[in-house]
């Protein structure tokens, strides 16, 4: 960037694009086999739950987290494909190139979305800051075959409102000036980094709407919110606190895996099963990346929403399931307690770092790890060619048809739903950054 460019980005009002893939798994899906278009689609196959769906799928009635048993016996026509995250991840990084042909400073936020600073490129490229928008969605549907909605703004926070706006295929531009039409007609909890439970406590005060939050005082947040609240209520009033973060991720802080039952339930062994099912699936993602973890946290959820967690310091850092799970069901034991119904299970993979650094030890548990290590990407290899869950861990077998066993008293479980049926384990990211 040049002096002349860098003086015109800091006394211009900014100008954030935020682009955000429609549907993206199941557009890739799409992109790889055009005759998917138009027809209902599914990905998750492998997990036993919608992960992602198509426009056309929504339409009938399906939604995230939905087993798939339900929608093989219910929506018959729906096609059912397991997901395809190497090509995800191909399709993501091309994407994201697209938008580096007009843009320095890029953030790559998840997979399937990115922020652009765009402010005062008008000039050098010679368009509007619309005729970029447009040109960067033109080519990612010509030369990808994918569908993306974009929003401008001066923030990040107002682009992702900008974003959500127009779905599929939309472009939004949000200004200072027309923000408050936006935020009077946009619900408190659909704002980036408001979750449910800040979104309750506002209703209850009275704030329904993302219009009526920027209409507080800073001494009114301040006194009912934390820290970061305050900054999402400046940036929604069109002042760019939230920079753009350009460089590529790094270190990743987690890989979790979590499902919620209906109905809640104190099956010691239904429960311990699925925690294996998870530790496996948090092993195979972090394998992925060629990530290691020094720590696992495991954790269980009541039916009232408590938590009960304990964080486990693994002797050396590996993402193997044999060792994690191990040490996770001693733990696991310490943490139930017999009675008490339980909606959730889940594991976090902590402080995850690349397993190219990973040092040796004085007591052989490297050795261990590095063994079970290349056991493993033997079983991921394979498996890539003729499906998962060929090799799995002996504890997680009661979890691949079990379902909890009910006791009397407890509510009978709706048709269907006897697993996971909310969103706590949906890879809308390949990981928790």
């Amino acid at each position: 960037m040049t002096k002349t460019e860098s003086k015109i980005k800091t006394t211009r009002e900014h100008v954030i694009l935020h682009i955000d893939g429609d549907a993206f798994f199941v557009g890739v899906e799409v992109a790889k086999n055009p005759t998917l278009r138009g027809k209902p689609v599914v990905t998750g196959e492998e997990r036993g739950i919608v992960s992602a769906l198509s426009y056309e799928a929504k339409a009938i009635g399906i939604t995230r987290g939905m087993p798939i048993f339900w929608v093989k016996k219910n929506f018959p026509q729906v096609i059912i494909l397991p997901g395809d995250y190497k090509s995800y991840v191909k399709y993501s990084g091309m994407m994201m190139d697209i938008v580096r042909r007009y843009a320095d400073d890029v953030e790559e936020y998840s997979i399937d979305e990115c922020f652009a600073d765009l402010t005062g490129l008008d000039k050098p490229l010679k368009m509007t800051y619309r005729e970029i928008a447009e040109r960067i969605k033109k080519e990612v549907n010509e030369e990808l075959d994918l569908s993306v909605s974009i929003g401008l703004a001066p923030t990040k926070v107002l682009a992702k409102v900008a974003s959500k706006w127009v779905k599929p295929n939309g472009l939004t531009i949000i200004t200072r000036e027309t923000a408050p039409d936006f935020l009077l007609k946009t619900g408190i909890g659909k704002i980036w980094g408001i979750g449910p439970r800040t979104a309750e406590l506002l209703e209850k005060k009275g704030v329904r709407t993302a219009k009526a939050f920027t209409d507080k005082d800073i001494y009114w947040v301040r006194e009912n919110l934390s820290e970061p609240y305050e900054t999402m209520w400046r940036e929604l009033r069109g002042e760019y606190l939230m920079e753009i973060d350009p460089l590529t991720k790094v270190e990743y802080k987690s890989v979790q895996k979590t499902r919620s039952f209906h109905p809640a339930t104190n099956d010691k062994v239904f429960l311990l099963a699925q925690l294996s099912k998870h530790i496996e699936d948090a092993c195979l993602k972090a394998r992925h990346y060629g990530l290691i973890a020094k720590k696992v946290s495991i954790f269980l959820k009541t039916k009232d929403f408590k938590i009960t967690d304990c964080i486990i310091a693994l002797p050396t850092p590996n993402s193997v399931p044999e060792i994690i799970m191990d040490l996770a069901e001693d733990v696991f034991k310490k943490l139930w307690v017999k009675g008490v119904l339980y909606r959730t299970v889940g594991v976090s993979l902590l402080e995850l770092i690349p397993e190219s650094v990973s040092q040796g030890d004085l007591f052989g548990n490297k050795q261990q790890s590095d063994k079970f290590g290349s056991i493993h990407k033997n079983i991921d290899a394979l498996e890539d060619k003729l499906g998962k869950r060929l090799v799995y861990l002996a504890s997680t077998h009661k979890a691949m048809k079990a379902k909890p066993r009910r006791r009397p008293g407890d509510p009978l479980p709706t048709p269907g739903l006897h697993e996971a049926t909310d969103n706590d384990d949906l890879d809308r990211d390949l990981l928790f950054l």
